[in-house]
């Protein structure tokens, strides 16, 4: 009994060591993927994020 529950914390612990290998070998793929989607989300908002336009004169308190 001891022994299904020691390979079954080992299984999970080499389970999660490959989940975050992968997920490390992925993540600059995936960080230039929403830059560039960030990027053409904000070009079609300009309006939006105009430094000028952020700055609100009523409020002033």
């Amino acid at each position: 009994m001891i022994t299904f529950i020691v390979a079954g914390i080992v299984l999970l612990a080499l389970i999660a060591i490959t989940v975050g290998i992968v997920d490390a070998a992925q993540a600059p793929k995936r960080r230039m993927l929403a830059a560039e989607r960030r990027a053409r989300w904000e070009a079609t908002r300009p309006y939006e994020f105009e430094p000028a336009l952020l700055d609100d004169p009523w409020d002033d308190d």
